[in-house]
């Protein structure tokens, strides 16, 4: 395996640690395309437990050191692959689960450095009124020693929390906001598009980019490629990670899922981040 040293990628300060500014998402291992159930099934069938395996040796080598996913399956695979020598640190997403009390200590226990709470929830909070129910999770994850981080898919939710001074490390942040309501697409188009729940407005990036650089601490911004919808075309995939680090702050990173069956993703993309990071390199505090 060749060494991070050789094959480094620019890196921010995360806590006590370093990340590098390209983190592997988990959707395509989960089967969670956001495209279609058909894809969903193709990503399941690829990614056998041997191919985890060996997309989390590749992504090492090329320098990234951080993969992004949750409690369960995932968990152990990266416990396997700790086990085998593999250095990279694990961010879990996570909330409040009446029947796994011991999330938490599972997660920690299992060499999990930061747990988010997870933003599909924070945003049926954020919207019931209920937010502080996330900031009271975020306590519990204080407790464990574990850094704490909120995820959002809503810019809004990211300003009240930094203005409300919250305990917290860092923000996941997505950069579409990609399930507003019927009666919000109404508004905004005039229509209301088919699927609801998956409407991807090029508008919606700048607007989280901008509450990312008011936030201060360390944000993880994530579906930066409109979950697959601008993959098809490379020049796409290249334009979508120029915005994000032209626009994000220099102690910011990008989550990006990798599917390698038909193309080397994870060369192709850690090349775009040192093009466009390269730069941006921050030294720890």
């Amino acid at each position: 395996m060749a060494s991070l040293q050789n094959n480094a990628l620019p890196t921010i300060p995360f806590g006590p640690y370093r990340l590098s500014r390209l983190i592997l998402g988990a959707n395509p291992i989960n089967g969670g395309s956001h495209l279609s159930r058909f894809v969903n099934m193709q990503m399941k069938r690829y990614f056998t437990d041997d191919r985890i395996q060996a997309l989390l040796r590749q992504c090492e080598t090329e320098g990234i050191n951080a993969w992004q996913s949750s409690p369960g399956p995932n968990l152990e695979a990266y416990k396997t692959f700790r086990g085998a020598g593999g250095q990279m640190h694990y961010i879990a997403l996570a909330s409040e689960s009446p029947t796994y009390p011991m999330m938490l200590q599972d997660l920690v226990a299992g060499g999990t450095i930061a747990i988010t709470h997870h933003g599909e929830v924070t945003d049926v909070f954020w919207r019931e009124g209920k937010i502080e129910k996330v900031r009271d999770y975020c306590r519990r994850v204080r407790d464990t020693g574990a850094m704490v981080g909120v995820s959002t898919h809503i810019p809004d939710v990211v300003e009240h929390i930094v203005s409300e001074d919250w305990d917290v490390d860092f923000f996941m942040c997505c950069v579409y906001e990609r399930h507003r309501t019927r009666e919000q697409l109404q508004e905004l188009l005039g229509h209301v598009p088919i699927p609801l729940k998956e409407v991807y407005l090029e508008s919606d990036p700048p607007r989280m980019y901008e509450a990312m650089r008011n936030a201060g601490k360390p944000c993880l911004a994530f579906k930066i490629l409109a979950a697959g919808r601008l993959s098809d075309q490379q020049e796409l995939v290249e334009a979508a990670f120029q915005q994000a680090f032209s626009l994000m702050k220099p102690n910011d990173a990008v989550i990006v899922g990798m599917y390698p069956e038909y193309e080397d993703q994870v060369a192709i993309n850690a090349s775009y981040v040192r093009r466009f990071a390269g730069g941006q390199t921050i030294p720890h505090k």
